[in-house]
């Protein structure tokens, strides 16, 4: 038995709708809203008394997806600073392909994002960047160049 496709990236966010409005901006689009609870939610995920509010976003290419999650029960943990750098063990990102780096950062900023490094030029393919967004969350951008 193989893998079928990702179906989705999963993150747990403490304020959804600013999670939501940063996702939608990069150009995702929300897909749907539910809250989550009950046996099969405390099941699949080891807790107990599950209550979880998600949305999920989709790529526009209809390929890709990420569930935003906001728990009300059991609350979040922290897993430390929010403000880590890139090389933690466990740490992930998000890459999305752009088309207009410079343009996708500028409209990010105001929902928070900013950028690790800089943008950087990868031979002559792409161009590349991090920002952190929602939550801490590290998100990769990147450009390919015609």
């Amino acid at each position: 038995m193989a893998i079928e496709r990702m179906d989705n990236v999963g993150i747990v966010v403490e304020d959804l709708e600013a999670a939501i409005a940063f996702f939608v901006e990069l150009g995702m689009e929300l897909e749907g809203r539910a809250q989550v609870e009950g046996p099969v939610a405390d099941r699949c995920t080891g807790l107990d008394g599950v209550r979880c509010d998600i949305a999920m976003l989709r790529t526009p290419d209809g390929r890709s997806r990420l569930e935003l999650a906001k728990y009300r029960s059991p609350a979040a943990t922290g897993a430390g600073p929010r403000d880590r750098p890139h090389n933690i063990v466990g740490t992930h990102r998000v890459m999305f392909a752009v088309d207009g780096i410079e343009d996708t950062v500028t409209r990010l900023r105001p929902h928070g994002a900013e950028l690790l490094g800089g943008i950087a030029r990868f031979e002559d393919s792409h161009l590349l960047c991090y920002v952190r967004g929602p939550e801490g969350v590290i998100v990769g951008l990147a450009e390919r160049l015609h």
